[in-house]
This record gives C-alpha cells, structure tokens and sequence, in this order.
C-alpha cells in the first residue's frame, strides 16, 4: 500500500488572508496592492522558515509604519484567515488512519501557528509523522524538508504519494522519486488516490 504525505494549508484546512482585509481594506485594488507589497507572501514564508512573528512584524511595520494596524492584523487576526476544515481531505485522512494506514505531512507553517492549530484542530495530532518547516528551519519546495521526511521516518520515496495545492512542490516531490497530486479543487481525493494505488 503507499503512503500518503500530505499538505495541510489549502489541502486539509483553509488558508486565505484575504478573508482578514475585505473589512480593513474595503478597496479591492488596495487591498491587493497591500498583499502584494506590504504583507507578501515572502514574507509569510519567513514566518514558514522559522523567524518569529514578533520580528516579522516588527520588521514589516518600521518599513511601512502607515500600515501598522494591518501588518499586526495579520499576526493577531490570522485565525481569520483559517475559516475551517477542507471536509473531503479530512475524511480521506481520518478513513486511512481508522483502518491503520500510516499517514504523514509536510507543511509550511509558522511554529507559533503551527502549536495554535494543533488545539484548535485536533486531528492535526494524527500523523504519524509531521516536517513542519518551521522547525527545520527549511520551505518546500527546497527538496531537503523533503529528504527530511524521508530519512526521519524511514520512508522510500517510490512508495510516497504527495497531496499539496502547489504545482512547484509537486514537481519537486516527483523529482526526488515520489508520486504526487496536485490539489487544486473541485478534486476528488479518493479518486486521485485510487489511481496511484490506495485502496477505499
């Protein structure tokens, strides 16, 4: 049977920071302006890469001081952000792991976000291993949060099938030798799955 890796923003929970400035930043031409310039997707993934969020802000808001209550917005309201679970994807999980298939994740994600989401969604718990990229202090698609899975857990890449939203780490998931889904919905996991072998 292989194994399943998946990603968890955009493939188990939701993450839209959008959802945090349609109110802050009423303009549509603004708010874009301010997520592509001010709080970009960059410096998110330093937060992914292991810096605090009290200096990614405190960084963000001496560069741009007019912007203040929307940098920390970002920080203090990113709950917002995570409306709630992606239902199908963590049905998929929650079979696999009833049966006792051995499931992991790779993730992006921040450390302090990260312990925040382990309380507020349990199943988040229920990997049987888990590469947050804070913690290694590496972002996918670099290919070594990859090889960390693999060594750590002791897992062959040929048996690995990778779920994630993002095309750029598939193909690095594909380059090393394992199998991947690009998750981009409508997407029927269960499908998906089958077709690389996993059994429902």
């Amino acid at each position: 049977m292989p194994t399943v890796v998946f990603d968890v923003g955009n493939v188990l929970i939701r993450w839209d920071p959008f959802r945090v400035y349609r109110e802050m930043i009423p303009d549509d031409e603004k708010r874009a302006w301010f997520l592509q310039n001010v709080c970009t997707a960059a410096w998110n993934l330093e937060q992914d890469r292991g810096r605090s969020w009290e200096e990614g802000v405190a960084l963000l808001v001496a560069s741009h001081p007019e912007w203040e209550s929307q940098i920390r917005a970002y920080d203090e309201r990113w709950h917002e952000a995570v409306p709630g679970l992606i239902e199908d994807s963590v049905s998929v999980l929650e079979e696999m792991k009833g049966r006792g298939d051995k499931v992991y994740a790779i993730t992006n994600f921040s450390r302090e976000k990260w312990a925040e989401c382990l309380i507020r969604f349990p199943f988040l718990q229920s990997f049987d291993g888990v590469v947050v990229s804070a913690h290694e202090r590496v972002i996918k698609p670099d290919p070594a949060i990859f090889r960390i899975l693999l060594e750590r857990y002791d897992l062959a890449a040929a048996d690995c099938i990778f779920v994630d939203d993002s095309a750029r780490n598939i193909e690095t998931a594909r380059q090393l030798g394992m199998k991947g889904v690009h998750f981009v919905e409508p997407i029927d996991l269960r499908a998906e799955l089958s077709r690389h072998g996993v059994a429902f």
